[in-house]
């Protein structure tokens, strides 16, 4: 494992990581440990929700994986920013109603989905600094 790809990457590829580890962190922390419902559940719900948003945003601006391809450059893995946006709308929306099956759901479609899965298939599937950051070149 070495960092050197990651302090090489553009300053969007630093900022996307520094968003989304501590999402993945609060996301365990709420999902595993959390009492549901209590105001730090809630505070620290709405960082999550926060640094998933921005992590989203800022993967627009990435480009490294596809840089010539015919949708502004973007790969199939910007799928999950609308996604992400939609989900965190769905969420909170569930949270504030008082719904919180939906809450659920949608929580843990983003953890699952966005953070997990997609996480997953960077490290392990698709070639990228994601991937040499584990693995070397």
């Amino acid at each position: 494992m070495t960092l050197d790809p990651l302090i090489h990457a553009p300053l969007a590829v630093q900022a996307h990581v520094a968003t989304v580890v501590p999402a993945c962190v609060l996301g365990v922390w709420l999902l595993a440990f959390s009492d549901r419902g209590s105001r730090w559940h809630r505070r620290v719900g709405v960082t999550y929700f926060t640094l998933l948003v921005t992590t989203a945003l800022i993967s627009l601006f990435i480009h490294r994986r596809m840089p010539d391809s015919p949708v502004m450059g973007m790969s199939p893995t910007h799928l999950f920013v609308p996604f992400v946006l939609f989900a965190t709308w769905r969420a909170l929306d569930g949270a504030s109603k008082g719904n919180i099956k939906q809450h659920q759901r949608w929580v843990m479609g983003l953890f699952f989905g966005a953070l997990l899965i997609n996480g997953l298939n960077n490290v392990f599937f698709l070639p990228g600094i994601t991937h040499d950051v584990f693995f070397g070149r």
